[in-house]
């Protein structure tokens, strides 16, 4: 099975769980990675080079997906409306169409890049808590789709959800020096994140959609 990676940081605590999970799973020799911006991994799931990912919540309605993906219940720091001449990022989807949506005129900024800028400026509209203000409602950024594996992924989503992830600080200290944000600002932001697509989070997706 390929499954599509996006290396940022809202995705460590399932990056963690997975990791583990692998190697006590028979399945651990035949998982393979693709990594990828957002925009990326969205490509090579609707060309399926890859069986599974995290997808744009935009580009998801007509797969098969779990109640499970990157949700933010109110703000989350990451996904950013920059003041000034319109720009969309390239890496992006949903946030592209949310600022699109939420009538937000400015540079689209998403992932790390947008939570350093976060962590050093004062001046980004966070757009998730724009959403929030206005339908009181979370966002849902991506879901967790799939081509085959329905049975495995969904077991594999059950227990990720159960048992919330303690990262490792070594696990930290090495995200911290890759992406350059402090390991408590990455603690915080992962407070930010939820990853169950509950009712209010249905919701909010057909409201998006």
């Amino acid at each position: 099975m390929i499954f599509g990676k996006i290396d940022y940081l809202n995705l460590l605590p399932f990056h963690v769980f997975i990791k583990r999970h692998m190697r006590s799973s028979r399945l651990h020799s035949t998982i393979h990675y693709k990594k990828g911006v957002p925009s990326q991994i969205n490509a090579a799931f609707k060309k399926r080079r890859v069986d599974a990912a995290f997808i744009s919540s935009i580009e998801s309605k007509k797969y098969n997906c779990l109640d499970l993906g990157i949700v933010a219940k109110k703000e989350v720091l990451s996904v950013l409306l920059i003041p000034g001449e319109e720009q969309k990022d390239a890496a992006s989807a949903s946030s592209n169409a949310l600022a699109q949506k939420l009538g937000l005129k400015g540079r689209v900024l998403i992932g790390d890049a947008a939570l350093r800028y976060y962590l050093s400026h004062q001046d980004a509209v966070d757009m998730a808590s724009v959403w929030y203000e206005k339908h009181r409602l979370p966002f849902v950024f991506a879901r967790l789709c799939f081509h085959k594996k329905g049975c495995y992924l969904k077991k594999l989503g059950r227990e990720f959800l159960k048992h919330p992830t303690k990262i490792p600080y070594y696990q930290l200290k090495k995200a911290s020096q890759k992406s350059g944000i402090p390991v408590k600002d990455i603690q915080f932001y992962l407070t930010k994140i939820s990853y169950h697509i509950d009712p209010h989070g249905k919701k909010a997706l057909k409201k998006f959609l």
